[in-house]
């Protein structure tokens, strides 16, 4: 089979979306290596993320050749470009449809991630929450299907977009095959907590901080963040420094998949009470190397830690203080969130079954 996917955020973005577009085409490759996949991008930016699928076997890169170029390429020009290629079926991973599909005979499906900026208005502008609407509701009338990474995802799918049921599916996220390798061995360092992921409002980091203000004194552990962000992070610097607590946090550089899988393995626990994610993928991640979780008891949260996540109410710093004092004090429920964490994570996110999911897909359609 040939299965055409929309590799724009593969090849450059290095946040969410690209995450899953790699890892996505990563599990697919190492299943069913006997399709051809083709990754249409209207450019290409090389690093040590991307260089891989250069030449990967069964992987094809496609980029731009004639006079249409750039987004208008990739929105009006893929169609007969996927027509040239003899494409079975085609992907947009990230949302978006290009124009033309529904009529050109190429079986389709999209994937919708979230709808934050319906959920978070206050974090977009105006005018971008307005185009990706638009795009959101195209992708969701003209794909063939809709799956959608989380049940929360298609809740909100189903409620904004008004499309029939049996049209939406959900596959989970898949996650860097590294987690799934041999675990690390914790190293012999002083406990720290941990934070992962973009700081912005959305994902509650001041939060975490308040939350670290109400320790009992003997259990004020360091507090390691691994995200970038805008004005809100530096809101969050500031209360910091008014409460004379910048000994207590931590801000390392971006680090590649195995320094932060190093970072899962050592941590004390992760601490994420995000207010809403379409999946939260640093739940899973963390599980996998056996590192215990507090996060929020809403949005897709629950169904990414499961039963063995302890689950506080976000907008209470007082709950998300209790919940991580649990952690640290009661032995045996945190051994409990180590293993029983690390088995849901394995078995819910596996890679071969969300790969063979995907195929069922792909293979439906193309039927």
């Amino acid at each position: 089979m040939r299965i055409g996917f929309d590799a724009k955020r593969l090849y450059n973005n290095f946040t969410g979306l690209g995450y899953h577009s790699r890892t996505t085409i990563d599990i697919l490759t190492a299943e069913f290596p006997n399709n051809e996949y083709w990754l249409y991008t209207p450019k290409v930016r090389l690093n040590g993320a991307t260089l891989p699928y250069i030449g990967k076997k069964g992987c094809h890169t496609v980029t731009p050749k004639g006079v249409m170029r750039g987004s208008a390429w990739r929105t009006y020009g893929l169609v007969n470009q996927m027509k040239k290629d003899s494409i079975d079926v085609f992907h947009g991973l990230s949302n978006e449809m290009p124009v033309g599909l529904f009529h050109s005979g190429i079986a389709s499906v999209v994937t919708i991630h979230d709808v934050a900026f319906k959920t978070f208005p206050d974090m977009y502008h105006w005018h971008d929450r307005k185009i990706y609407d638009m795009k959101w509701q195209y992708a969701c009338n003209h794909a063939d299907h809709i799956i959608c990474i989380s049940e929360c995802t298609k809740k909100d799918v189903l409620e904004f977009y008004n499309v029939p049921e049996h049209k939406v599916e959900v596959i989970y996220q898949p996650v860097n095959p590294i987690y799934y390798q041999k675990p690390m061995e914790r190293a012999d360092l002083p406990p720290y907590l941990l934070y992962v992921g973009s700081v912005n409002s959305r994902k509650n980091l001041l939060g975490v901080v308040k939350a670290m203000e109400l320790m009992p004194k003997d259990l004020q552990l360091p507090l390691v963040v691994v995200g970038g962000g805008g004005s809100y992070k530096q809101k969050v610097k500031q209360y910091i420094a008014e409460k004379g607590m910048e000994s207590r946090v931590m801000w390392p550089d971006m680090m590649d998949a195995d320094g932060l899988k190093r970072l899962y393995t050592n941590a004390e626990m992760l601490v994420y009470p995000s207010f809403y994610e379409g999946f939260g993928l640093p739940v899973v991640e963390a599980q996998l190397c056996g590192c215990p979780v507090v996060t929020s008891n809403v949005s897709s949260l629950p169904e990414g830690g499961g039963p063995f996540s302890l689950q506080a109410d976000p907008n209470s710093p007082e709950d998300i203080c209790e919940k991580m004092t649990r952690l640290l004090t009661d032995t045996e429920l945190r051994q409990k969130t180590i293993e029983g964490g690390r088995q849901y994570a394995s078995e819910t996110f596996d890679p071969r079954k969300l790969a063979r999911q995907l195929m069922g897909v792909y293979e439906k359609l193309k039927n």
